[in-house]
């Protein structure tokens, strides 16, 4: 399901994916918004009244935090999709934090609102039972990774996860951050670094991670980055270039396996 036209694309794949008829049951009620690097899209434990759709090159994490004061990613989130409410009916409290990596511009929609579009369109509703699949699976392969990689394997997997999510081949992203959602200490991910610039993966500088040769650090990443990039592909109809996730068309029986979606992620809110 292409946008219907170029001049109705909002930056965000996942809205652009809708039929015009779809998109404009929603498209009257979206706020355009800008977050800056580092805001709070919404707490862990706060009523979720909103969905937020990242736009372009815009970047949203989901973080668990703890009572030491660390957190760690479980999902990154760009103009792929979307955060907030997305199965449930919204006004519930988020089980995650949602953290601005990168900044840019976003839309924001009332919970109710997709609520009752979802009432009225079977395609819009199975779409986004599919995207809520998609991101239930991002976070189970997270929760894997993280308890079962080593690091060098899992800092691969996320750059790997940035760079699809912004295209081109250089990252702006600060060693303090890479570590924060890594849950390592910034010295212990220098270290990390370097050891991958001196194998030709990554050239580092301040500010910003250059990948130097993606093809060789998908191959020394672990396969998680590749299973949740081929459940995008199947279940969404995600599609990726060489610069990253370039559209999502929705396989044409999006009709099928819906509910059992839904039921799958019933418990991935945020």
């Amino acid at each position: 399901m292409p946008p219907d036209s170029a001049a109705a694309r909002t930056g965000n794949l996942l809205l652009d994916a809708l039929r015009e008829s779809d998109r404009a049951l929603i498209a009257p009620h979206l706020e355009p918004v800008s977050y800056a690097k580092g805001d709070t899209v919404f707490e862990a434990g706060a009523q979720v009244t909103h969905i937020t759709f990242p736009c372009d090159y815009a970047v949203v994490a989901l973080l668990i935090p703890t009572r030491d004061g660390r957190c760690a990613e479980t999902a990154t989130i760009g103009h792929e999709g979307a955060v907030g409410g997305i199965v449930s009916q919204g006004h519930v409290p988020a089980s995650t934090q949602a953290v601005v990596q990168l900044g840019g511009p976003m839309l924001r929609l009332e919970a109710g609102r997709l609520q009752e579009a979802k009432r009225r369109s079977t395609d819009l509703r199975n779409l986004f039972a599919r995207y809520s699949d998609c991101l239930l699976a991002q976070v189970l392969q997270a929760a894997a990774c993280n308890a079962l990689h080593p690091i060098e394997q899992r800092c691969l997997r996320w750059l790997l996860t940035l760079q699809d999510r912004i295209g081109g081949d250089t990252l702006p992203i600060t060693h303090e951050l890479l570590a924060s959602m890594l849950g390592v200490q910034r010295t212990y991910l220098t270290r990390i670094l370097r050891a991958l610039q001196e194998q030709g993966f990554i050239r580092v500088g301040r500010g910003r991670i250059t990948v130097l040769d993606r093809r060789s650090m998908a191959a020394a990443a672990c396969e998680c980055h590749g299973r949740v990039k081929a459940h995008y592909e199947t279940v969404l109809g995600a599609v990726y270039t060489d610069d990253g996730l370039d559209r999502i068309e929705p396989p044409a029986d999006v009709g099928r396996d819906v509910e059992s979606a839904v039921t799958l992620c019933g418990s991935a809110r945020g």
